[in-house]
């Protein structure tokens, strides 16, 4: 049993090395994967579709820290850019319209510094 509290004791230390607090966990591949589904009403209007507000719940859990939070809103940003037909108006109420509060909008005029 201790040699158990031991090794649990030393992974968590070697995992506070190897996760640097402050460092976004949240990539732009997880971000794209996870709005991916949204194209067609970020581009068309009309109702996100269940895919698409599944991915907006899964942005939103994986953004935990300001780290987190500033990441993916720097990849949403760059994704939008790379979408030029896509309506600001839609994208600004895609969380609202998924029931999902996201603690920093989906637009590309976002400043992601300011989020916290």
């Amino acid at each position: 049993m201790k040699r158990a509290v031991i090794s649990v004791f030393v992974m968590l230390a070697m995992f506070q090395f190897v996760v640097k607090q402050g460092q976004a966990a949240v990539t732009c591949k997880q971000v794209d994967d996870a709005l991916a589904a949204c194209v067609p009403y970020l581009t068309n209007g009309g109702v996100p579709s269940t895919p698409c507000c599944n991915g907006v719940g899964e942005l939103r859990n994986s953004a935990e820290t300001t780290a987190d939070r500033q990441a993916a809103c720097n990849c949403v940003k760059q994704a939008a850019a790379r979408i030029p037909t896509i309506k600001e108006d839609d994208a600004a109420t895609l969380p609202a319209k998924c029931h999902v509060q996201v603690d920093f909008p989906i637009s590309k005029n976002t400043n992601c510094e300011d989020i916290h």
